[in-house]
C-alpha cells in the first residue's frame, strides 16, 4: 500500500513520508533516551537510510537558508529581531546558603546567555538591588508583555520551593510566590507560554498552570520531593546542547531538553548509588497530569499512559529557544502551518486503527505533501 503511493510522489515527500510511516509504526527516526532498539534487522536499516536522507536534505536546506539570509542582508532586508519576539524571564529565587547561590547564578546565566542567543526579550529577576520585591517585578514582568502572538514567554524559574499540603511556593527573597498567583497573572495571556520551574516540591505548579497553550516543566513529580533538585542543572545545559536533538532537526526542542535534562538526573542518582529524590514531568497538552521521561522514545510516546491518558510532547517539541538556519527562513506564519500539519499527522496517528488502510493512507499522503512542499516549494 505505502510502496504503490510513493512511485507517485516527489523525492522529498518520499522521504516524509518514510519517516512519518516508521513514527506511525511505532518507531522512532532518533536516537531512543532508553529502552532497547528491537525492530527487525530490515526494519532498523530502513529506519537509518531515512535518517541519513533526512540528514542530507536538513543540510540543503540550511545551505539555502544561509544563501537566502545573506542575499537579504545585502538588499537591505534584515527582519527587525524585535517584532513578536521570544521573551525569556529568568527568576532566580532565594539561595538560602552560599552554596546554592553560586549554583543557581550558574544555571541561571546558562539561560540568559541562551536568550540573548537567540535575540529574544531578556528580563532577569533576583539579582542585584531593585526598590520593588522580586514578586511584584516578576507580576509586572507578566502583565507588561503583550499578550497575543505566536512567539512564546518563557518563564523559567531557579531556586527551592516548597509545598505545605494545600499551596506551593517558589521561594523569592521577600514575599514568595504561589502557584495559584502565578496562574492568576497569565490568565489574560493567550500567546504559548512556557513554564520551567526547576525547584524542589515544584510539581503542583504543573496542575495549577496546566493549559492547552502552554508548556508546564516541573523538577519533580509531587509536592513531597522537598530535596534540593538537580534537574535545573542540566535543563539549563540541555536547551542549547545539539547532542539532545533527538529528531535530528538542527535545533534543541523544549521536550528534547527536557528528556536529555531527566536522563542525566538519572544518571546522576545511579552514579552516586543513591535513591532519587526527583523525577521531573511535562504537561502541553492542558490534562494537568504530566508525562515523565520514562513514557518517550525518541521524541515519541513508546507507551500509554495509565488510565489511557494522552500523551504530552507534541506542542513541547514544536518550542525551541534557539532555532536552526532553516527554521528561522521559514515565515512565521509557513512555521505556524507547519505546527497545524504535524498536529494533524499526530490526530490521525491515534484514528489509525478505527480507519479503513485506504482512507488512512489517502489522508496521510496529502498532510505529508504539503508539509514536504512546506521545505521543498
Amino acid at each position: 500500500m505505502v510502496s504503490e503511493r510513493m512511485k507517485r510522489l516527489p523525492a522529498i515527500a518520499k522521504t516524509a513520508l518514510l519517516m512519518l510511516t516508521a513514527m506511525l509504526a511505532g518507531l522512532s527516526c532518533a536516537s531512543p533516551i532508553s529502552a532497547q532498539d528491537e525492530r527487525p534487522p530490515q526494519e532498523k536499516a530502513a529506519g537509518e537510510a531515512a535518517q541519513d536522507k533526512a540528514a542530507a536534505d536538513k543540510a540543503a536546506q540550511d545551505k539555502a537558508a544561509a544563501d537566502k539570509a545573506a542575499k537579504n542582508a545585502q538588499a537591505g532586508e534584515t527582519a527587525d529581531p524585535r517584532e513578536d519576539r521570544p521573551l525569556v524571564i529568568v527568576v532566580t529565587g532565594a539561595s538560602g546558603a552560599e552554596e546554592f547561590a553560586a549554583t543557581f547564578r550558574d544555571w541561571s546565566n546558562r539561560w540568559s546567555k541562551a536568550a540573548k542567543s537567540a535575540e529574544a526579550g531578556l528580563i532577569e529577576i533576583g539579582s542585584g538591588e531593585h526598590k520593588e520585591s522580586d514578586r511584584d517585578r516578576l507580576r509586572e514582568a507578566i502583565t507588561a508583555a503583550p499578550p497575543e502572538g505566536r512567539e512564546p514567554i518563557w518563564i523559567v524559574l531557579i531556586g527551592h520551593g516548597t509545598f505545605d499540603g494545600r499551596s506551593a511556593k517558589f521561594n523569592l527573597r521577600g514575599r514568595d510566590v504561589t502557584a495559584k498567583e502565578l496562574k492568576q497573572w497569565l490568565e489574560p495571556v493567550s500567546r504559548p507560554v512556557a513554564i520551567i520551574n526547576c525547584a524542589s516540591a515544584s510539581a503542583p505548579f504543573l496542575k495549577e498552570l496546566s493549559a492547552p497553550t502552554r508548556v508546564v516543566v516541573t523538577a519533580t513529580k509531587s509536592g513531597y520531593q522537598y530535596n534540593y533538585a538537580r534537574f535545573g542543572d542540566f535543563i539549563s545545559k540541555a536547551i542549547v546542547d545539539v547532542s539532545a536533538d533527538l529528531d535530528k532537526d538542527g535545533q534543541t526542542s523544549l521536550l528534547e531538553g527536557f528528556l536529555a535534562a531527566s536522563k542525566r538526573v538519572n544518571e546522576f542518582y545511579k552514579q552516586e548509588g543513591r535513591l532519587a529524590t526527583e523525577s521531573a514531568l511535562l504537561d502541553d497538552n492542558g490534562d494537568q497530569l504530566g508525562a515523565p521521561a520514562t513514557l518517550f522514545r525518541g521524541v515519541r510516546p513508546a507507551r500509554a499512559a495509565k488510565d489511557g491518558a494522552e500523551i504530552d510532547g507534541l506542542r513541547a517539541n514544536q518550542i525551541h529557544l534557539i532555532r536552526s538556519t532553516a527554521e528561522l527562513a521559514l515565515e512565521p506564519a509557513v512555521r505556524a502551518r507547519r505546527d497545524e500539519i504535524e498536529e494533524q499527522i499526530d490526530a490521525l496517528r491515534k484514528q489509525k486503527e478505527t480507519l479503513a488502510a485506504d482512507a488512512y493512507y489517502a489522508q496521510l499522503e496529502k498532510l505529508v505533501v504539503e508539509l514536504a512542499h512546506i521545505y521543498e516549494p
